[in-house]
């Protein structure tokens, strides 16, 4: 389950629009020395230590980590749900200490592990309730919600009570409230949990569409990687507490570089002597009859690999692709395994 953090439309000066103009060039969110702690004495423990970054506005990032790193804690000190020690935070160019109510009133967010939606509501009650908390005129954003409907495969469910509604419909429900809401910036908190496969690549071509066609902002936190990759501009990998790294899904993969696991009967001494001269080999596996070699290389590298086994006249009796995924780069980062679900 989820929650939303938004604040009344009456608590925000009722005519605040989530869509005021701000300085173009302002990030979406700019977070300066972040600091919290829990606790005092040995027992204290440091869940957010000194975290900045800024994510541009109608860009889609990842915050990824292992169980307990920090994640919820940052995304909550963020949206103003938990009081940091230190550290500043904008919202739009808006400073949330000098102007909170103006700050988030360009928020929302999703956060798992509470509840969300009001579930004696229908699914479209909920959507035209949030659009209204989120100051904006439900009738005039009723074409919006109605697509929303119709993407999520809400539609037949649209004046169902959410609670007569499965735990995946449930998590459709609060996804549509949260994007039909008409924010700048969105933080979701294991959004594709309790989704199936169709629901979840739908998800992703929503978000992505929303990005590029409405300039949404993003901030998503999730163990599922194959989400990340598909929706993600950028990823910040924080681990106690710290980021750890900071940059595109493509240059944590390493995009340019690639490896190839080869197997052939002719993988002799003399030829994996050879290949290790002027290719990088990780791995040589010895079998009855020539061996199994791993070797990593950048485009051109593998096209010259090629090129040298052909010369050789060595045959290949199978070549399969062993690229790293995301979440074997988060291990090496961070030593845990980003599968085992978010933590505070």
């Amino acid at each position: 389950m989820t929650t939303r953090h938004r604040e009344d439309a009456r608590g925000r000066g009722g005519s605040s629009s989530p869509h005021a103009e701000h300085d173009d060039v302002a990030p979406a969110v700019a977070v300066d020395g972040l600091y919290k702690r829990f606790g005092s004495g040995p027992d204290a423990v440091t869940a957010v230590d000194g975290v900045s970054f800024a994510v541009e506005q109608g860009s889609v990032v990842g915050l990824l980590g292992p169980n307990g790193a920090g994640k919820t804690t940052l995304i909550k000190s963020i949206i103003g749900t938990v009081l940091p020690d230190a550290g500043a935070v904008r919202i739009m160019g808006v400073d949330v200490r000098e102007a909170p109510r103006e700050a988030y009133a360009h928020v929302d967010a999703m956060l798992e592990g509470a509840r969300n939606d009001y579930w004696r509501l229908t699914v479209r009650e909920n959507l035209r309730y949030f659009a209204t908390v989120g100051g904006v005129d439900p009738d005039s954003v009723a074409t919006r919600h109605d697509r929303l409907l119709d993407r999520l495969d809400l539609a037949a469910k649209a004046d169902e009570p959410v609670r007569n509604l499965s735990r995946g419909m449930k998590q459709k429900v609060s996804l549509a409230s949260v994007l039909a809401g008409g924010a700048d910036v969105v933080f979701l908190d294991e959004p594709t949990l309790g989704l199936d496969v169709a629901s979840a690549r739908t998800f992703r071509a929503e978000i992505r569409r929303l990005a590029a066609e409405t300039g949404l902002t993003v901030v998503l936190s999730s163990h599922d990687m194959e989400v990340v990759e598909a929706v993600c501009d950028r990823v910040i990998v924080v681990a106690d507490g710290r980021i750890v790294a900071d940059d595109t899904v493509d240059a944590l993969l390493r995009a340019d570089e690639h490896t190839l696991r080869l197997t052939s009967p002719a993988f002799d001494a003399d030829v994996v002597t050879s290949l290790r001269e002027r290719f990088t080999v990780t791995d040589v596996e010895r079998l009855d009859r020539g061996a199994r070699i791993e070797v990593t290389a950048d485009t051109d590298g593998l096209y010259a690999l090629m090129d040298a086994l052909r010369r050789r006249d060595v045959p290949l009796t199978e070549v399969r692709s062993v690229d790293p995924g995301l979440d074997d780069v988060l291990l090496d980062l961070t030593g845990d395994d980003p599968g085992r679900g978010t933590g505070e």
